[in-house]
């Protein structure tokens, strides 16, 4: 009788320790999914870095790509010279063109260039391909668009501001 019962608690212990394999790897793979995407709202405040400039951002699912304002654009050997616009500091920028793009907009199609930046969106750092773009009749000076929110985010239509720029390692002005 004894050999039974030692067979039935190993039965169990081996039963018990099969089930966590394999229940383990679907919660680790949910609660790191979950880690990895960041709620935002329709409208966000964003940090261009490393200027640490906060400009609110319209969060644009319909949009391929981000694009920012930039006021008194010029192009020259491969750089685009740009200000932000004088309620978020105004200052001159001067960005390497990564490539050009064709935009379609409601207004007409144009050809953009396109620069990369660091942009700090909640706690998620994002190195972001930004077409660059005179906003001034626009009441957003950054669209984000589905090149940023694909896999970062996950976003409540229904709410804005839900975050702060808080990037580990970025202090805050």
């Amino acid at each position: 009788m004894v050999p039974l019962i030692k067979s039935k608690r190993l039965l169990i212990h081996v039963s018990v320790f099969l089930l966590s394999c394999l229940l383990f790897p679907v919660f680790e793979a949910a609660s790191a999914q979950s880690e990895e995407k960041i709620a935002i709202g329709a409208v966000e405040e964003v940090m261009l870095l490393p200027w640490r400039v906060k400009i609110p951002a319209r969060i644009d699912t319909g949009a391929t790509t981000s694009s920012l304002d930039a006021r008194e654009l010029t192009t020259k050997d491969n750089m685009a010279s740009f200000k932000l616009p004088a309620q978020y500091g105004g200052i001159e920028l001067q960005l390497p063109i990564v490539s050009w793009k064709n935009i379609r907009s409601a207004d007409a199609r144009e050809r953009r260039p396109v620069v990369e930046l660091d942009i700090c969106l909640g706690s998620r750092l994002v190195r972001a391909l930004v077409n660059l773009n005179d906003r001034s009749r626009m009441k957003y000076p950054l669209i984000i668009g589905r090149n940023v929110l694909k896999e970062n985010f996950i976003i409540d239509c229904e709410q804005e501001r839900c975050t702060t720029p808080s990037c580990p390692g970025i202090p805050v002005k």
